[in-house]
């Protein structure tokens, strides 16, 4: 399929979405937003593809931001089905993936660009990274899961801290307040992405998913994680991949799995 604003590669399992929106710092519209729905849509279902990396194009962005000027005259009505769309087809879709995604942070993360790295499930930052939800210095706040996932990942002190400001972190700070995972210098962001989504890879598809499952449970309302967890380790019991790592175990042998 043909994207506009979206590159796409797929190399030994992984495939890798670039957001090429390089004169706009590749800032989140409406076409873009769509277009990631398609791409990861297709992705999720596709046997062949076993994590996924999210980047920008260039070296100054990962995403900038929201494109302002598609929402700047909005009615009440119109911000909140904006959200609320958003919400559904990009940000907590990604969270809710069966598949890993990481997001590969090359540059700014602002805005909507920050809450999209922190809707994927791990997050890589090149060096020069900036991050932050400067909403409040437009008169609105974070409306795509950021008020939510940055207290998740920081703490709600410093999030408060984060949002309410407006301040960015350089990827140093990101790294100590447990936003990012790693920081590496730019030039290897990629690969270093490349290297955990190798890690990932090799392990089972199934008991992967049933992970990312039982993880996203502690973080929702009036559900209990732990019961999630006895469930989701039950049904592991039952596929494919448990028979074959067990086996390969037992076998001294590394296991192949086939994600049933």
């Amino acid at each position: 399929m043909a994207y506009e604003n979206l590159i796409i590669s797929t190399q030994e399992g992984v495939m890798t979405i670039t957001i090429n929106r390089p004169s706009q710092l590749n800032a989140l519209n409406s076409a873009t937003i769509h277009e990631l729905n398609k791409a990861l849509s297709l992705a999720d279902v596709n046997a062949e593809v076993r994590v996924i990396i999210i980047t920008g194009s260039g070296e100054k962005a990962f995403v900038a931001g929201a494109d302002i000027k598609e929402f700047a005259d909005y009615s009440v009505e119109q911000g909140r089905l904006l959200s609320a769309l958003g919400h559904k087809l990009l940000f907590d879709f990604v969270e809710n993936m069966s598949k890993p995604v990481i997001a590969a942070v090359n540059g700014f993360a602002l805005g909507g660009g920050l809450e999209l790295a922190m809707s994927c499930h791990m997050r890589i930052a090149s060096d020069n990274a900036k991050m932050g939800l400067p909403e409040v210095t437009l008169g609105v706040i974070p409306g795509y899961g950021g008020t939510q996932r940055l207290a998740q990942l920081v703490g709600k002190g410093k999030a408060m801290e984060m949002i309410t400001s407006a301040a960015m972190l350089n990827a140093e700070q990101a790294l100590q307040w447990g936003l990012v995972n790693e920081v590496v210098p730019q030039a290897d962001l990629m690969a270093k992405a490349g290297e955990l989504a190798a890690k990932i890879g090799k392990n089972s598809p199934t008991a992967i998913s049933a992970a990312i499952r039982s993880v996203n449970a502690g973080f929702r309302d009036g559900v209990n994680g732990y019961n999630r967890e006895i469930s989701e380790f039950g049904r592991c019991f039952g596929t494919e991949d448990f028979r074959e790592g067990t086996t390969a175990f037992l076998e001294k042998r590394k296991p192949v799995f086939n994600g049933k």
